[in-house]
Parts: structure tokens; C-alpha cells; sequence
């Protein structure tokens, strides 16, 4: 994994990575093509840690894999939820599944957030099917640090919302909802969209935590730190904010993987440690990296 100083340290999580017959438990549709299934995995439940993914078997006839972000775990019921969208044949197969179907699934996969220093303030930046990693960091940290969620989708977002009854800096008066099961407990979560839809910030999800950081005092903002998951143009905008502000900033990359194992060495990443030019796996030396180590976001 790698600190909060950029150095990086060795794999923390050997050991925990199962494999699963996970029974579908719920599978619901949304919008623009989006799927929301609970799975009953309790190995993987009792295990996985915010920025982590699983790796599912779509269906008998594909021996490949696809890589799921985890959304919530429920480790006393052994449940996993997964939010993913139906883009390619694979995902379209697998949002074929029905309650009672069992998917084989590996996980939990990767090197998560690190979320262990509870004096900061985590500001939490999701796109699209990069929000689930934002709504498990923000369960982690409900009670012991403070954090607020920014999503930004171009289609309806997959969750219930409600007016936001919490105040927050720089957000203009249009952005007034929240997502609804954050909201409940006391989590500020704010939404974006570039598509018009009501109660959102009308633009890009970066630009809309930009006007959060900035209307913070130099203390305050001095205390955060950017965690973000989404497209890869929305990582170049959060990263230029973090830039800006000189904050650590985390993203956690998106990547076509084969094996997610580290085997096949398919999805690397170049970076920049101490001067030294290295290529990473996406897969089990991230997905999650600082961005001051990834010349792309550079």
C-alpha cells in the first residue's frame, strides 16, 4: 500500500483473499442501465476494507472475470452490496442474475483507503460507478472522523435522496439533496450532474468540492484529505484540485483487468517512487494510489 507520505510499504493484507459461492440476495435495476445486488459472502464481508473489489464470474460460459467495487458489507449478516453498470457483454450477463442464482466470486481484492488518522477530514469525490468505494469510506469513518461525500452522475443516481438538512460551505443554494441513507446518519453528501437533474450542482463533481475546499478557512482546509474513484478525466480534475490546495489525494483507478490477481500483470500503472520510474498492478498494488506518485495525474 502506500502512505500518506508517498513512500511505498509492504502488502498489510496477505491472507485474505477468499473465494466465494455468493448467493444473490437482491438485484435491483435503476436507470441508465445501473444494478444495485446484495450478495450473501461472509468471508469476504468480515473482511473488506473501503477501496477494495471483488472479481465475479458473470455467468458459466466466461471463463474472465469482472472487477465490482464493494459499496457496503454487512459482516454480522455476511452481505456484500455492489453497484455496477451494464456497459459491456460481461456486465450485461451478469445483470441477468436472479435472486437465488450463486455467483463465484474472489475477494475482497486490492489495497484499500487509508483511513486510520482520524484527525483529518476526508473529503470523498465519486463519479458514476466510482461513488461505491466513497459510500464504503464514509460508513468506515461514520463516528471517528470527520468526512463528506460529493457524488456526480450523468444519470439518475441509484440511491433514494431527501433534501439536505446540513449546512455546508460554499455549496450554493441549488445543491440541496443528499443521499438518503448518509443523510440519516449524519453524513453530509452533496450531488452533481452535468444532465439537469434536480436538487444537483450543475457541473462536474471536481468543481463542486472545489467550492466546498475553498470557502474553508486555511485551518480547516489544512486538515483534509481527497479520496476519489470514477472516470479518469473526472481523477485529472481531482487531482488538479488537490494541487491546488496541496492536500494528499487518493484515487483509486479503474482499470480492464484480467486475472486480478497480479499474475497476469495486465493492468499496470506507471509511477514515480523517490525519483525511480515502476510499473504497479492495478489490480493488488492498487487500485488505490496517491496521485503525487502517478505521473499521468501529474
Amino acid at each position: 500500500m502506500f502512505s500518506l507520505k508517498g513512500k511505498c510499504v509492504a502488502n498489510e493484507h496477505r491472507n485474505t483473499l477468499f473465494e466465494e459461492k455468493a448467493e444473490v440476495l437482491a438485484h435491483i435495476t435503476h436507470p441508465g442501465d445501473q444494478f444495485v445486488m446484495r450478495v450473501r459472502a461472509p468471508k469476504t464481508a468480515a473482511k473488506a476494507k473501503p477501496g477494495q473489489f471483488v472479481h465475479l464470474r458473470v455467468s458459466d460460459e466466461r471463463a474472465l472475470r469482472r472487477p465490482i467495487s464493494i459499496m457496503l458489507t454487512d459482516p454480522e449478516r455476511g452481505t456484500v452490496d455492489l453497484l455496477y453498470k451494464a456497459i459491456g457483454e460481461g456486465t450485461h450477463l451478469l445483470s441477468e442474475r436472479k435472486v437465488g442464482d450463486v455467483v463465484p466470486m474472489l475477494g475482497p481484492i486490492g489495497e484499500p483507503f487509508d483511513l486510520s488518522d482520524e484527525s483529518k477530514r476526508y473529503v470523498l469525490i465519486g463519479g458514476g460507478v466510482g461513488i461505491p468505494p466513497m459510500i464504503f469510506a464514509a460508513d468506515d469513518l461514520n463516528g471517528r472522523a470527520d468526512c463528506v461525500v460529493f457524488a456526480g452522475s450523468e444519470v439518475e443516481f441509484p440511491f433514494a435522496l431527501k433534501p439536505s438538512t446540513t449546512l455546508l460551505p460554499g455549496i450554493n443554494g441549488n445543491a440541496i439533496l443528499a443521499i438518503s441513507s448518509l443523510e440519516e446518519r449524519g453524513i453530509a453528501s452533496r450531488l452533481a450532474s452535468n444532465a439537469g437533474l434536480y436538487g444537483c450542482y450543475e457541473g462536474h463533481v471536481p468543481n463542486l468540492a472545489r467550492d466546498y475546499l475553498a470557502a474553508l478557512s486555511d485551518q480547516e482546509r489544512s486538515r483534509c484529505v481527497l479520496l476519489s474513484c470514477g472516470p479518469h478525466p473526472m481523477l485529472h480534475a481531482v487531482a488538479r484540485v488537490g494541487r491546488e490546495f496541496d492536500l494528499p489525494t487518493y484515487l483509486s483507478l479503474e482499470e480492464h483487468m484480467a486475472c486480478g490477481l497480479g499474475g497476469c500483470a495486465g493492468c499496470v500503472v506507471k509511477t514515480i517512487e523517490d525519483g525511480v520510474e515502476k510499473y504497479r498492478r492495478v489490480c493488488v498494488d492498487g487500485p488505490v494510489f496517491q496521485a503525487d506518485l502517478l505521473p499521468e495525474f501529474a
